[in-house]
């Protein structure tokens, strides 16, 4: 099938079909996505493999890279990753050492992408440091292999292709739900896959994360993906490890994961365009905000 824009797509429009073929074929959620891209770009398996280790290099190397004394061109961020790490150092972080690492790698690679460096879009420019926020310190731990990595990366990519089809993942269709929402239901996904719960586990992890940040909007301060967009990486990191932590200790979710992701897609088409990646709607609107906007136009 194809999508709104004329691209081919994979044929999956909802989880649950991708629940339906492992429990038909008895074959995994990521083997599904796997045998999926195989069929809808004409590749061997070892060429999608190879496509996505090619992105989880980029996704790691981009967290390595991370440059705590660069700020963007507009002044708003930068330096935020450094001093979360360095907190961390000190061990005094509320929510535990595991949980302070996330939020400073979030930040990190939020920044980075504010500062033009090189990032993987997963699924959004915007939304790029929660995946790697959460996989990349069980990654470094010794806690999960590159292979795990890269089969819970096709997780995320079938969690995201319905999310796309079904909804949005583009916050000027939907707000930053679709943006940050969708990659902490992806993030969830992963976690729960590496951490060995099942497809259906998955599936209420995905569920659980998307409700969390139902009705998100997208409300970048000067028109730029920095304020507030860097922080929000962090809610969508931390959300989707409480969210897969939750499915992976049993608690399901009410409604079914393609019922939310519809509810996403109705929230988002009835959300005023102002707060839909205008600029000019919530934290974009506000005092601080207009000040700031009216500061970088002058030195432009």
């Amino acid at each position: 099938m194809r999508n709104r824009d004329g691209e081919i797509i994979m044929a999956f429009e909802a989880i649950a079909e991708i629940l339906e073929k492992c429990n038909r074929e008895q074959i995994s959620f990521p083997e599904v996505v796997i045998q999926e891209d195989m069929r809808d770009r004409a590749v061997s398996r070892e060429e999608t493999w190879i496509q996505m280790a090619s992105m989880w290099e980029a996704m790691h190397a981009a967290s390595q890279s991370y440059e705590a004394e660069r700020k963007s061109n507009s002044g708003l961020v930068g330096g935020a990753g450094g001093r979360m790490e360095e907190y961390v150092k000190k061990g005094r972080v509320l929510c535990g050492e595991r949980m302070g690492r996330v939020i400073a790698r979030a930040l990190q690679m939020g920044e980075s992408n504010a500062c033009m460096k090189r990032i993987v879009a997963a699924p959004t420019a915007g939304a790029c440091g929660v995946l790697p926020a959460v996989l990349v310190p069980l990654y470094e731990d010794g806690e999960i292999t590159e292979e795990q990595v890269i089969e819970a990366l096709f997780v995320t990519a079938g969690i995201g292709q319905v999310i796309a089809t079904r909804a949005s993942i583009a916050g000027a269709s939907g707000g930053c739900q679709a943006e940050i929402g969708s990659a902490s239901a992806m993030a969830a996904g992963a976690l729960v896959y590496v951490s060995g719960g099942s497809k259906e586990q998955v599936a209420d992890a995905v569920a659980m994360s998307l409700k969390n940040l139902l009705g998100l909007v997208c409300d970048p301060v000067a028109g730029l993906v920095e304020v507030p967009c860097v922080k929000r990486n962090v809610i969508g990191a931390v959300n989707a490890m409480a969210a897969a932590d939750m499915a992976l200790a049993g608690i399901t979710s009410a409604i079914p994961a393609d019922q939310v992701i519809d509810a996403m897609k109705e929230v988002g088409d009835a959300m005023h365009v102002s707060l839909r990646e205008t600029g000019e709607g919530g934290l974009a609107g506000s005092k601080a905000a207009l000040e700031i906007t009216r500061k970088l136009r002058m030195k432009a």
